[in-house]
């Protein structure tokens, strides 16, 4: 495989086999992410990809495939079918296709060029919103608005495809932690996705966010300020039917189910946590190590 080290995926997609497509992000200026600092963002040769699916042919029978890399459905649509039509011909056992994608990408290809996609195989889209406030959005260099993300989430249902929507606990800092909670909430019920995923920021060395807390003009809220953000983004979400996560390595308080089924006892859940203080049912900062 024609890896450009390091390799990003979703959670969800640690079985599948992963196409290098793209390497690196298209906008890559988001000031807390560190995942894609050593890579520009570029289109992989065709002929390589071409060689990466034989070598997947020959070796195992995946289900699913996901395309790397942090943002590859911003590549051109005429690409991105070439792709997804020779997975079909030479992996026709692949049952879906997952991809990253933000807002601009989503908005550019709009519902005729996702719905193309998604013939040619595409079932998931992973969207990495991250905060529902526009000024968190702002301060960490999000390129995407509120309007932006209700277009967004638009455009998402009416293409059929699979739409699973991550945000960061602890984005807005202490300074904004109500606006940005609150406000990713509102953001998750606009776009209505089918899943949701919610972790918490690491600051990662080497990134623009990192250096803001190091001289103190950034702080992150304490793992009960977390505990109080998932709180106030659960009871704020209004969603058709979604899959909620907040069980991923980084977060303090694993919780999951579905919504709006199950959001009751996710918020008894927290709750209880929160009324007792009882920090013994929080993971230790040591399990959190990413």
């Amino acid at each position: 495989m024609h890896y450009v080290e390091p390799v990003f995926r979703p959670p969800s997609e640690a079985n599948s086999l992963l196409l290098p497509v793209t390497a690196g992000c298209s906008h890559n200026r988001c000031t807390f992410c560190g995942m894609y600092l050593t890579k520009k963002y570029r289109l992989m040769d065709m002929d390589g990809i071409f060689e990466d699916i034989e070598e997947a042919r020959s070796t195992h029978r995946f289900k699913r495939a996901f395309l790397l890399d942090g943002d590859a459905l911003a590549a051109p649509l005429p690409f991105l079918t070439r792709v997804l039509d020779r997975i079909r011909e030479r992996l026709p056992w692949v049952e879906r296709v997952g991809v990253y994608g933000d807002s601009g990408a989503i908005l550019d290809k709009g519902v005729d060029g996702l719905g193309r996609l998604r013939k040619r195989g595409l079932g998931i889209v992973y969207h990495g919103i991250e905060s529902g406030s526009d000024e968190v959005l702002r301060r960490v260099k999000k390129p995407v608005t509120r309007q932006q993300m209700a277009d967004t989430g638009r455009i998402m249902k009416e293409s059929g495809v699979t739409y699973s929507v991550m945000a960061l606990l602890g984005l807005g800092g202490t300074e904004l932690t109500e606006d940005h909670a609150q406000g990713t909430g509102e953001a998750l019920s606009i776009l209505d996705p089918d899943y949701i995923g919610l972790l918490t920021l690491m600051l990662v060395p080497g990134t623009a966010l990192a250096r803001k807390a190091e001289k103190g003009l950034f702080k992150l809220p304490d793992a009960m300020g977390m505990l109080r953000e998932l709180r106030t983004i659960l009871a704020g979400i209004d969603v058709t039917n979604a899959r909620f996560s907040a069980n991923h390595a980084s977060n303090y308080l694993p919780v999951k189910g579905d919504l709006p089924r199950d959001k009751e006892r996710l918020l008894a859940m927290i709750d209880h946590v929160l009324a007792t203080g009882d920090d013994s049912c929080l993971k230790p900062e040591w399990m959190r190590a990413l």
